[in-house]
């Protein structure tokens, strides 16, 4: 096959990309969108017909890959929505702790066996929200997690025959291979546990990889998620107020002598705050102060720690090193200090908070009163002695600190007796009622991924449909919950993909490698056609190039007298080989909320790709 202007066209243009990718001049989804009207553009040059046609140059945009990924996203977003996801990164967090070495593996893990069972990008949607209340709550940067999450989710789809599309679509290419191949060469179809042993081996790697070298190789940024930029409540307090405060979870015992005291007597007595309470399986989130403590229980309380522990340790009490029962209900995307001014016409001047009871009817637990460059507050400071502030007269002007839920901020800013300076919080609303309408949308969307032929895409719009029609999201909150630069990457690279094969430049490149890799011994052959299949999955679909290369193996290994079977294996697990660039649906989605840079993709991608090729090879020798 001789090289054409139109294949020198398409190289040219996957040089460029390649380059703008690893400069960043543009955004990476831009450059994807320049990319795009390039190849329309070129298209109208004599002699470059095939380049794309411009009739169907957008129709990436209705693929069936950017429909599903677009449908996950609201799913995952209509399970969010129920507070589902908070209580599995609950679960992660109990069993797994606060540390990188510890929270990784559960995760990858969790996310490598789901996608294994079902499109990987679908399941890394899904763990999305999940990961980053984690990193929420551990203050791990979301890039430091994201990332093991991501490849791990690509990794699990070599350990079942359904797991990715290539190794579904391989059955099916062995089949029309043999009707080519003599009898004594026939290939037997895999069955849908066959490459489990390397698809496990493979998924051991990626967790292992990122367990003992992600110090090393992951990208240290922080989080771009909504209400993730705010300090915590300990930092801002002193920073602002210079209030040095911990929130700490007390767990008082039975028969304790503080039985009976109220917890405004507590608050008063020792400069410091109760913040939230549990007994008996109850709950309650800034508790009226005249509540009256009831043995056994568990008090948040809001002070200095090594004051909190000096009380405990004269009271019998224990300080629990980490907010356990109280975890959930106080994490930063739930709760935190807030600030409000009182207006000139609020019906609250003169009233203090006791006369409101301003924790019963506002949900505010009042922390500080900012007055005039002056901060009263409970607890006592270098420049000024503690104050009662409850029951301290309320002016205009006055700015209230107070620990409050986002939800319960949200519900005061309608209210004319404040104005909410605080703005940047997470106005979340939870649907914990409509969880099991998002259940059976789920379940019923995993179904027909499984047990029907029905498309993947229309699927799981099945799914994204049924949770907005039974309002467990709503229409404009589907439209927020999509990430609309991943959409508009991978819809914009489809046709670059396309005009690849279309122009043979695809086959052009292989039939060239492959002359290079004549004379070489099956093992080399084999090496060959993996790192061609890797390279070939970078900038075209993982399912073009396995139907592209899959016969082209296949001749190969007849020829050299190897089992074109595996070779075919190989081609069909070394597509899942996708860490180097960003163009794999899973690195795209992960690449805007982690904050991604093409180089990171390439530091820590560039290590994976070599171990995905050793470990598979090694595996797919040893099983086969």
């Amino acid at each position: 096959m001789e090289l054409t202007f139109e294949m020198m066209v398409v190289l040219g243009l996957l040089a460029a990309t390649v380059l703008l990718f690893i400069t960043e001049v543009f955004r990476i989804d831009f450059t994807a969108i320049l990319v795009m009207v390039a190849l329309g553009l070129l298209s109208q040059v004599p002699g470059l017909d095939n380049l794309a046609d411009p009739n169907r140059l957008f129709e990436g945009f209705a693929s069936n890959a950017v429909i599903s990924i677009i449908a996950v996203m609201i799913i995952g977003a209509g399970l969010d929505k129920t507070g589902l996801m908070s209580r599995v990164a609950a679960t992660i967090l109990k069993y797994g702790g606060k540390t990188e070495f510890r929270i990784i593996p559960i995760i990858s893990g969790t996310v490598g066996v789901i996608s294994s069972f079902m499109q990987n990008v679908g399941a890394a949607a899904l763990f999305l929200p999940v990961v980053s209340r984690i990193s929420l709550r551990t203050e791990l940067p979301l890039s430091r997690l994201l990332m093991p999450m991501g490849f791990c989710a690509i990794l699990g789809g070599t350990v079942t025959m359904v797991g990715s599309s290539p190794l579904i679509l391989l059955n099916d290419l062995i089949l029309t291979s043999n009707s080519a191949l003599p009898a004594e060469s026939q290939m037997e179809t895999f069955s849908l546990f066959s490459v489990t042993p390397v698809g496990l081996c493979l998924l051991a790697t990626g967790i292992l990889y990122f367990m003992f070298l992600g110090r090393w190789v992951l990208p240290d940024r922080g989080t771009r998620e909504e209400g993730s930029g705010r300090q915590s409540v300990r930092d801002y307090l002193k920073k602002i107020y210079g209030l040095k405060s911990d929130l700490v979870e007390v767990v008082v015992p039975e028969g304790s002598i503080l039985r009976g005291q109220t917890f405004d007597d507590i608050m008063l007595a020792h400069n410091l705050y109760i913040v939230g309470s549990y007994h008996r399986g109850q709950r309650w989130f800034t508790p009226v102060t005249s509540t009256k403590i009831e043995d056994p229980c568990r008090l948040a309380v809001l002070g200095r720690r090594k004051v909190i522990q000096q009380i405990a340790d004269d009271y019998g009490l224990q300080v629990l090193p980490e907010l356990d029962i109280f975890a959930e209900a106080y994490a930063p995307t739930v709760a935190g200090v807030a600030e409000l001014v009182i207006p000139p016409d609020s019906n609250l001047i003169g009233k203090s908070a006791r006369d409101v009871v301003m924790r019963k009817t506002y949900g505010l637990g009042l922390l500080a009163i900012h007055r005039g460059g002056e901060t009263l507050s409970l607890v006592e400071t270098e420049e000024h002695q503690s104050t009662d502030i409850g029951k301290e007269p309320f002016r205009a002007g006055d700015t209230l600190v107070a620990f409050t839920t986002w939800e319960g901020l949200g519900r005061l800013t309608k209210d004319r007796d404040f104005v909410v300076v605080t703005s940047d919080f997470p106005l979340e609303e939870l649907r914990p009622h409509k969880l099991t309408w998002a259940l059976v949308f789920f379940v019923i969307s995993v179904s027909l991924i499984l047990f029907t032929d029905l498309r993947l895409s229309l699927a799981l719009l099945v799914g994204a449909g049924g949770m907005i029609a039974t309002n467990v999201l709503r229409i404009d909150e589907a439209y927020e919950a999509v990430s609309w630069p991943t959409v508009f990457l991978l819809a914009s690279l489809i046709p670059l993909g396309q005009a690849v094969q279309n122009t043979g430049t695809a086959a052009w490149i292989a039939e060239q490698i492959l002359t290079l890799l004549d004379g070489w011994p099956i093992w080399g052959l084999q090496a060959g056609v993996a790192i061609l299949a890797t390279a070939f999955t970078l900038v075209m679909s993982n399912v073009g190039a396995t139907v592209l290369l899959v016969p082209l193996a296949v001749s190969i290994a007849v020829a050299a007298g190897g089992d074109p079977a595996i070779f075919a294996l190989t081609v069909a697990i070394s597509t899942s080989n996708s860490f180097l660039i960003p163009t794999h649906q899973v690195n795209a989605l992960i690449m805007g909320p982690a904050g991604y840079k093409v180089t990171d993709f390439m530091k820590s991608g560039g290590v994976m790709t070599v171990l995905f090729l050793v470990v598979s090879l090694i595996m797919m020798n040893i099983v086969f």
